[in-house]
């Protein structure tokens, strides 16, 4: 009798991984979550045309990692509520939303952009109930960026900064605890500590997780860098 295929514990791994998919919509995002084991380490992507770090994140979560990961489905950087354009990014503070909002959409009606506030306002808290891990728990959020971002834009608002690579500004984690900076100094990447940026509070999830105590790390890379951004995931994973 001829026998199918032996299936393996990584076989069982992958196969418990798919069960594990889920969708979740939230303050007008959709997001794909990927499920294994403890939700005390959470990752996320953001924005939809960061083509790298989805690339990344996914093979991570099928290497068999323990975490739970939330995927935007979206796959431009903004996203539309209604008429209105919005960065999903700006959305982690009214006063974020609100300039982010008025700035994307500039013939916007008042009275659309006040219900598209409240809406942000009613559906915060339920789009953070997902995203922030356990307590003490880790945030990880993957980024991509193009020639206008790099470190050199985050200095001036960050607590300290380890330049462990000066010849690449477009790679670097960005974190909101001292005690997480403290060990990502002394890796092989750049990094800065947000613990208490100054003012103005530009929406983004960095700002929220810094003013709520939460454990966040942002890994920064150049968009198209495969290689770079897996590498500082692993360096993250192992040590933090």
């Amino acid at each position: 009798m001829e026998r199918g295929p032996r299936l393996t514990r990584r076989h069982f791994l992958l196969l418990g991984w798919f069960s594990r998919r889920r969708v979740l919509t939230a303050a007008g995002i959709r997001f794909e979550l990927l499920r294994a084991g403890s939700a005390h380490r959470k990752f996320v992507l953001i924005h939809g045309d960061e083509t790298t770090a989805r690339r990344v994140l996914l093979a991570h979560m099928r290497s068999g990692r323990p975490g739970w990961a939330y995927l935007v489905t979206h796959e431009e950087r903004l996203v539309r509520l209604g008429a209105l354009r919005f960065d999903p990014n700006r959305i982690f503070s009214r006063e974020g939303a609100e300039r982010n909002l008025r700035g994307l959409n500039p013939a916007a009606g008042e009275p659309d952009l006040q219900l598209a506030l409240s809406f942000f306002d009613r559906e915060r808290e339920r789009l953070l109930r997902a995203l922030l891990p356990e307590r003490r728990g880790l945030l990880v959020a993957l980024h991509n960026n193009r020639e206008g971002y790099s470190l050199h834009t985050e200095i001036p608002l960050s607590d300290r900064v380890a330049l462990n690579e000066p010849e690449r500004p477009h790679d670097f984690y960005l974190c909101t605890e001292p005690q997480d900076f403290d060990r990502l100094s002394r890796s092989p990447f750049n990094a800065v500590l947000q613990h208490r940026p100054p003012p103005p509070d530009d929406g983004s999830l960095s700002r929220l997780a810094a003013r709520r105590g939460v454990r966040y790390v942002n890994i920064e890379t150049l968009l198209g860098d495969d290689s770079k951004q897996s590498r500082m995931l692993g360096w993250l994973e192992g040590h933090l």
